[in-house]
């Protein structure tokens, strides 16, 4: 039988995510509870100011561009204070918010740009090159490309997001009401599919709304958070990216909706990192295993004091008993593990915390409001303690793919369930394990890469015939590294030069986190089906043989 949350379910209010957040009755903290904080500018919003300045620039929007409810704006930026008001103003005007990857090249950039429909696209002056060749090639106005930032363009080309404000002043707009939250969307999150395009995840309303409530009760009780924190209360530090959907919800929105502080860095740094928490007194903190990795091991970390910190939540990857317990044996921090997907919105999972060391290797039990269970190859339902694919059904569970009808047909079951494409079994206990995946995605430090868009790229090379992407595990890391299997054209060279010229050939042209971190490798064929599927399992065991050989020869 599918297994059901034991977590009691409080019903999830029939609102839209500004109700839920800037309307309700039993908000536990005031109007002057500073939520957002820069740690490096100092620069900070309280709740009434994050509110103010999110309704200011929905009203610009609607005033300098005749704002239509469903228009999408895109969001190409780093961590940013000021990301929170753009996000809930364009929400208050009715529209769909779509972040995207600041580490994205023009291509990359100009296809979600599309693909989504945005009609403007907001980023900060270091991005500003990019953001406008990309705008440029899908009709996007110039002027509708504006700043967020400290920084302002000194050309005066792109207006600032305040000045989008300040246009508004004259004018008086009432804000745009979702009237099906169950059905409106909310945000557009693009995750990388095997197809090798990313598949833009629709998420409505009530989906983020319920898994705000979802990460809320699993937190809740566990350190007296209950009716939000009192005093300075609980700080979370934030250096997950925003544009990913792990920060979008978990910091975002969770700070606003709990009252916890959340200390803003634009990316992560390790010796910041542990300067903040000593300085600031850091109560919590996501992260994801490299960052794990680098507190058990890393000089750096010795410098500081870091005894506030009374739980990390670790997500985005799989966490190794070896790194829990490596962080707790150093500094005393206890680390849990959570589980969760775009298309969840994204927690489904998460260790209590008094169980965090009993536990290890678990993603936890199942958060409010779902109900799930593992499945045979031939979709039928497995017993407890047997491997199966991991099927999930809640409000959390996303509308569909954008423009891909196919996809979202392959995804969701007709009544209701997502297929993650995870493996892994339940205990008696009701501890759920993710031990593998269906899905052949590459996670480096829990960006997700698609072998068949590398593969794309690559095979377009004129020295290259023919290509296989797969991951290779990296321990000094503690992440996936994409590596490629290439069958050279005729003449080229197998050494390290032709090597290193395709590397940095492909790198120009993705993302940091799909680079060819874990090189190229020269082969005669790359393995095939009858049908010409790659046998990507076959190339596994490869690289498993080489790393065996190499040890050997120590």
């Amino acid at each position: 039988m599918p297994v059901d949350s034991k977590y009691p379910a409080l019903p999830i209010p029939d609102t839209d995510l500004w109700g839920f957040l800037f309307e309700r009755k039993d908000r536990p903290y005031p109007d002057d509870k500073v939520i957002y904080f820069d740690p490096y500018t100092s620069r900070s919003y309280t709740y009434a100011q994050v509110r103010d300045t999110a309704i200011e620039f929905g009203k610009g929007l609607k005033g300098l561009w005749d704002w239509q409810t469903g228009d999408v704006l895109a969001l190409y930026t780093p961590n940013c204070i000021d990301t929170p008001a753009v996000t809930w103003g364009c929400l208050w005007a009715g529209g769909i918010l779509s972040p995207t990857n600041p580490g994205y090249t023009a291509d990359e950039l100009a296809f979600q740009l599309k693909d989504s429909g945005a009609k403007a696209l907001v980023t900060q002056m270091p991005f500003i090159k990019t953001a406008r060749e990309a705008a440029s090639r899908v009709g996007i106005p110039q002027d509708r490309v504006i700043i967020i930032g400290d920084e302002r363009d000194p050309e005066h080309k792109a207006k600032h997001f305040t000045s989008i404000q300040n246009i508004s002043k004259s004018t008086r707009w009432r804000r745009t009401k979702m009237k099906k939250p169950s059905e409106d969307l909310a945000f557009l999150v693009y995750s990388s599919g095997t197809t090798g395009h990313p598949k833009g995840v629709m998420l409505t309303h009530r989906n983020i709304v319920a898994n705000t409530m979802m990460i809320k009760a699993a937190e809740a009780g566990n350190l007296n958070w209950k009716g939000g924190p009192t005093g300075e209360g609980d700080k979370l530090l934030a250096f997950l990216p925003f544009f990913h959907i792990y920060g979008l919800t978990c910091l975002i929105h969770q700070s606003l909706y709990s009252g916890l502080q959340l200390i803003v860095m634009p990316r992560f740094h390790l010796e910041d990192v542990c300067r903040f928490i000593q300085e600031l007194k850091i109560t919590f903190a996501y992260v994801a295993p490299p960052v794990v990795l680098l507190l058990s091991k890393d000089p750096v970390v010795s410098k500081y004091d870091l005894s506030s910190i009374r739980m990390m939540n670790s997500g985005a990857a799989p966490l190794t008993r070896e790194l829990v317990e490596a962080v707790h044996n150093r500094l005393k921090i206890p680390v849990k593990q959570g589980y969760g997907l775009s298309e969840t919105s994204p927690t489904t999972h998460t260790q209590p915390w008094s169980d965090w060391n009993k536990t290890i290797g678990s993603v936890g039990t199942l958060l409010p409001y779902q109900t799930a269970k593992y499945m045979s190859p031939e979709e039928k339902e497995v017993p407890v303690g047997e491997v199966g694919e991991l099927w999930i059904k809640g409000p959390n569970v996303f509308k569909g793919y954008l423009n891909n009808p196919e996809g979202t047909a392959n995804a969701l079951t007709a009544d209701g369930y997502f297929k993650t494409g995870d493996v892994g079994y339940q205990d008696k206990d009701g501890n759920f394990y993710i031990t593998d995946r269906v899905k052949e995605l590459i996670k480096y430090k829990g960006f997700q890469v698609a072998p068949a868009e590398l593969e794309g790229y690559l095979v377009a090379h004129p020295n290259v015939n023919d290509v296989a992407v797969i991951g290779v595990f990296d321990k000094e890391q503690a992440t996936e590294l994409p590596r490629a299997y290439i069958v050279p054209a005729n003449g080229l060279g197998k050494g390290e030069k032709e090597a290193k010229e395709i590397v940095e050939w492909l790198n120009k042209k993705v993302a940091n986190h799909k680079k060819l971190r874990g090189g190229i490798r020269f082969v005669d064929e790359i393995p095939k089906s009858i049908s010409g599927k790659i046998l990507r399992r076959l190339l596994k065991v490869k690289a498993q043989e080489e790393e065996n050989a190499a040890k050997s020869k120590l």
